[in-house]
């Protein structure tokens, strides 16, 4: 009897996994699960220096450029007395901001050509 009973659970068993084989619904909820999990692994919290990071050197420069180039704008007219003050620091802005657009542009570039090196 005891080897009657294990070949019918063989048996059996063997059936439902051939059913299983054949269910699409068991592959279709095998896909589902995996798709879940990749996208839980890419969603990642959004950050200021996350975004900061993302944003191109050539804007960066730029910004930077202008920054500096608005500080002048503050202190230089406190330093010299003159109604050329004014203007020679708002073309300070804009030759800072350029010379920042160019430095990101280049820094871009070296970003760019050492992913391609990889």
């Amino acid at each position: 009897m005891g080897n009657y009973d294990r070949e019918q659970e063989r048996l059996r068993q063997l059936r439902e996994r051939q059913l299983a084989d054949r269910d699409p619904l068991v592959k279709q909820r095998q896909f589902q699960q995996g798709s879940a999990l990749r996208a839980r692994r890419a969603r990642k919290p959004v950050t200021l220096a996350g975004i900061w990071r993302e944003i191109p050197n050539t804007w960066k420069g730029f910004f930077y450029g202008i920054l500096l180039g608005t500080l002048l704008l503050i202190v230089l007219p406190l330093l010299w007395a003159s109604s050329w003050a004014i203007v020679l620091a708002a073309v300070a802005i804009v030759v800072f901001g350029l010379f920042g657009v160019v430095l990101g542009r280049a820094l871009d570039t070296r970003d760019n050509i050492n992913d391609l090196m990889r």
